[in-house]
């Protein structure tokens, strides 16, 4: 009877510990930027990576399925205007978090003219990512 209390106990605490953390859905077409992202994000204890979509459709997939808080978006992910794509995810779930990722630092106004509420260059310091999540969270 106790072994159950304890391991009772234990899911509770897993449950509560995953309802606390941001889910966040990587979008970028590149798997080895993917893959950087979900190791960096996840070594965070308050940030899980609920998913990763390499082009629009499975983006729009994986956020019906999954519900993220906040997608990282590849601003050159289609070939559509990321600011169609960002007024999409926001009909889908109001309220969601978008961080605007691109290697041209050029574009980080017209991201977040467009309805980004964080641009990060893929140039900057993964502190520079981690510190753009945190303060949008």
């Amino acid at each position: 009877m106790p072994e159950r209390i304890l391991l009772f106990i234990m899911l509770l605490e897993k449950l509560e510990l995953e309802g606390s953390q941001m889910r966040i859905l990587v979008a970028d077409q590149r798997s080895k930027i993917r893959s950087a992202l979900r190791l960096l994000l996840e070594q965070e204890p308050n940030q899980r990576v609920v998913g990763e979509a390499i082009n629009l459709d499975s983006l729009m997939t994986m956020v019906s399925e999954n519900h993220p808080d906040l997608v990282l978006l590849e601003w050159e992910l289609t070939k559509r205007q990321s600011t169609e794509i960002l007024l999409v995810l926001r009909k889908l779930i109001p309220g969601i978090k978008v961080v605007a990722l691109s290697g041209n630092p050029e574009v980080s106004s017209l991201a977040l003219e467009a309805g980004a509420d964080a641009f990060v260059c893929k140039c900057d310091s993964p502190e520079r990512l981690l510190a753009a999540v945190s303060a949008i969270s």
